[in-house]
């Protein structure tokens, strides 16, 4: 159990020293993971940024999760729905860039408006507060592949074990503190799990040196 995710992030910097995991540049997954990365990237002093993927649902039942949209449009569909539906592609795409300018315009708003950093040829450390599914996670990693950085490794407090096992073969690195059996809501294993809000990762990225 931690106690926050300060005190969480205060213990991925001790293992991650342990561990001597080389990174150049921290990427958090908002709004919860920028909390822990900021207490990262000020210790390894890194510049500090936010990687986003959004689920998208189907044309029929929105509600339902088919994919994954990463900030350039592309989308990484659910395996457990690959034979479930007919969904035309004219469809997804459509959904696919609704969802692609909706990422891009919180992003904009989080960066402040700020260019974001620069992330080719770079090791990136990925962070977030907790991974259940590892589903929009998997989508993000993508994203930054397809950006050409140079190594990715995820650094987290707790994964479940399905999605630890899962993401393990798309990073060079996996580190988690915690992997429980059975997870089903990251809140479980924090005393307080504030919600975060957008203005406060907005505080904390003007905090990190970009460049």
């Amino acid at each position: 159990m931690f106690r926050d995710r300060k005190q969480a992030g205060e213990s991925l910097v001790k293992a991650l020293e342990e561990k001597q995991i080389d990174f150049d540049v921290v990427i958090a997954v908002p709004r919860g993971g920028v909390v822990v990365a900021e207490l990262v990237a000020n210790h390894f002093r890194c510049p500090l940024d936010v990687v986003m993927a959004k689920k998208m649902g189907s044309p029929d039942l929105p509600d339902y999760v088919t994919g994954a949209v990463s900030p350039d449009g592309e989308v990484l569909i659910a395996e457990r729905v690959k034979d479930l539906f007919n969904i035309e592609k004219a469809d997804i795409d459509k959904l696919a860039e609704i969802t692609k300018v909706s990422i891009n315009r919180r992003l904009k708003e989080y960066r402040n408006f700020r260019p974001p950093v620069s992330v080719e040829g770079k090791r990136i450390l990925l962070v977030d507060d907790g991974i259940v599914s590892g589903f929009t996670m998997k989508a993000a990693i993508r994203y930054l592949k397809r950006q050409k950085i140079s190594r990715i490794s995820i650094a987290v407090p707790l994964s479940s074990k399905t999605a630890y096992l899962n993401l393990l073969e798309e990073v060079d690195c996996l580190l988690a503190l915690k992997v429980p059996e059975n997870l089903y809501a990251v809140g479980q294993y924090y005393e307080d799990f504030s919600t975060v809000d957008d203005n406060k990762v907005i505080e904390i990225l003007k905090r990190r040196k970009y460049h």
